[in-house]
């Protein structure tokens, strides 16, 4: 018998099966702009009404919170994950997203697997008006071990050139303002996996993982609602390396983010992580979002407008003068 793509472990069956399962699906996500749909080489997207306009691109995984969804078998918030990374993170530029492609690679493809995770992305696409209009999917025996399976994604977004959002307003006396996280969000998860081995302990009355799983927040009507009403100087996506690496990011030299942690509202699973891995708390602060997802600074005049619009934000700090970005006080 003769050798064939199949017998090296490639199914194209179930590579066209799996886009039969999420066309019309992706289809719902495109508007007026997207001039072509899946199946072309390239994804065309016309852009119109702006300016000066200034296109602002990012990049992302999920990590190894993969881990968790594949030994868990529930795949539909993964795909959640992959967009919010990438969208949240050019949000902080005053951005609006403009359209999302994504990549799944594994090792044996399972077409219900890969529409399942696909589909969060398109759900996610349809709550930030962005269209996922194109992607790839690469089945790769050898590479990757049956049932593996791993994703990213790339997301671009526009903003006009006089409104990017960069940090070099922010000035002292200056506000800082949290905006709270879903939970552990898609960062850390080696450590969450090395402390809490078994997904399924019960905790706060449901099987762990369906908390580990909570996907990634989405802040793009959240971020916008805000810049129609009030300025912000400056805006950080709290991601890997949490507030110590990330906030830091914005701030200009010889200013310092003067954070109060103990206004910070620490969910109950990071709390019993810290416990139960007797881990250390500046170690904490400096893997996980710890509770914020999103850092706004402000000027002092516009704090009470901006948490009036946000009822889930809250004050945790100030711009100080200083030659260290950020001074976490615990």
């Amino acid at each position: 018998m003769s050798n064939t793509y199949k017998s090296a472990g490639v199914d194209k069956e179930e590579g066209y099966k799996t886009v039969d399962k999420i066309k019309s699906a992706v289809a719902e996500t495109h508007n007026k702009n997207v001039l072509n749909n899946l199946g072309s080489f390239g994804a065309f997207y016309e852009i119109a009404g702006y300016k000066n306009p200034v296109l602002v691109s990012g990049t992302d995984g999920v990590g190894t919170k993969l881990k968790v969804a594949l030994d868990s078998k529930k795949y539909d918030s993964i795909g959640v994950d992959c967009f919010a990374m990438c969208a949240n993170d050019i949000l902080c530029h005053g951005a609006k997203p403009l359209f999302f492609l994504d990549y799944l690679a594994c090792g044996k493809l399972d077409s219900d697997i890969a529409a399942e995770i696909v589909l969060g992305m398109v759900e996610a696409c349809k709550d930030n008006n962005c269209a996922l209009i194109g992607g790839e999917t690469a089945e790769m025996p050898g590479m990757y071990q049956p049932g593996d399976y791993d994703v990213a994604g790339f997301c671009v977004g526009i903003v006009e050139k006089d409104e990017i959002i960069d940090g070099s307003r922010i000035r002292k006396g200056n506000k800082i303002i949290a905006i709270p996280s879903s939970g552990f969000h898609s960062n850390g998860f080696s450590l969450v996996r090395k402390i809490f081995p078994d997904f399924n302990e019960t905790f706060e009355g449901q099987p762990l993982y369906e908390t580990l799983l909570v996907p990634t927040r989405l802040y793009y009507k959240d971020i916008h609602k805000v810049l129609e009403e009030a300025p912000l100087y400056g805006i950080a996506h709290i991601t890997g390396g949490g507030l110590y690496e990330n906030v830091p990011r914005i701030i200009p030299e010889g200013l310092c983010a003067t954070i109060d942690a103990s206004k910070i509202k620490v969910p109950a699973v990071m709390q019993e992580l810290e416990k139960r891995g007797n881990i250390d708390h500046t170690e904490m602060f400096g893997t996980f979002n710890m509770g914020v997802g999103m850092v706004l600074v402000t000027d002092e005049n516009h704090v009470d407008k901006i948490l009036d619009l946000l009822e889930d934000a809250y004050e945790i700090g100030e711009i100080t003068e200083g030659s260290e970005k950020i001074d976490l006080q615990f």
